[in-house]
Formats: C-alpha cells, structure tokens, sequence
C-alpha cells in the first residue's frame, strides 16, 4: 500500500474516506485546506459513540514529496471532559520525552504538565489510524464497562 502522504491529493482523498474505512465513524468534519503550492491544513472532528470526539489541527508541507506532516495537535474527548491529546511542541528540557521527541501524549492527572513518549506518532507517516485505533480500544472498554453494569 502506498503512504497517503506520497501526494496532496492522495492525503486528501485518505482523509475524506475515513468514514469509509473506519465503521467507528458516526461523523467526520475533517476538511484540507491548501494553503498554496506547498502547505495544507487539515482540521476538524470526529465523532464516535459514547459521545468520543476526535480534534484533529495538522500542517503538511508538500514542498517535496512525499508530504510530512510539520505540526500536529489531536485531543481525545468524551462529552466536556478532555481524556488525553498529543502534540508535536518541542520540550528538549524534559528527559523522559526525548525517546520520541517531539511527539508525546498529555495525561491525567494534571494532564498539561503529565507528558509520555508518543512512539506511535509520527511526522513521516498518518497518524489518524492509530488514534482511531486507540479510539476504538477506549470504546470497546466503556462498552464491556457497561455491560458488566447492567
């Protein structure tokens, strides 16, 4: 399979039929917007069941291809209640992030300072699949949750 990063179009065209490729999705809003010959921002959200919502901000830069993505924020919802979020911002100083630096997961509790290594991420590579992956994971607990409460 090709890297849907070989190509604007092709980054385009995988982030319109995630729907498509993930039953999980009830609803995308996820839209590219190219910014010129050599830039694109992708923004939007996804929603899933158990009120799960994906905030998905990237910068991809197709000055030579394949793209990378340049910068990333994703944060993980569930109703009002931030559950995590990655991000790309530099923290050089912090020696715990530096295995997979820059990429890193904020978690509770005090979930703006809590940072772990985020191997997972990737500026080469599309990170929405293993979010939604990790989505699904989630989703598949609370539902096993709730059936043991019922």
């Amino acid at each position: 399979m090709t890297s849907p990063l070989r190509t604007s179009e092709d980054y385009e065209l995988f982030l319109y039929t995630l729907p498509d490729q993930f039953e999980s999705i009830r609803n995308s809003t996820v839209t590219f917007v190219r910014r010129g010959n050599s830039l694109a921002r992708v923004y939007g959200e996804i929603t899933f069941n158990h009120g799960i919502r994906l905030l998905i901000l990237e910068r991809i830069l197709f000055d030579r291809l394949p793209a990378v993505i340049d910068a990333y924020g994703y944060e993980v919802w569930r109703e009002q209640e931030k559950l995590y979020w990655y991000d790309s911002q530099s923290h050089p100083d912090d020696e715990s992030l530096q295995i997979t630096h820059p990429h890193h997961k904020h978690i509770p509790p005090d979930i703006k300072h809590n940072r772990i290594p985020a191997p997972e991420m990737s500026f080469s590579e599309p990170n929405i699949h293993a979010l939604i992956e990790e989505i699904e994971e989630l989703i598949e607990r609370i539902e096993e949750s709730n059936a043991q409460t019922n």
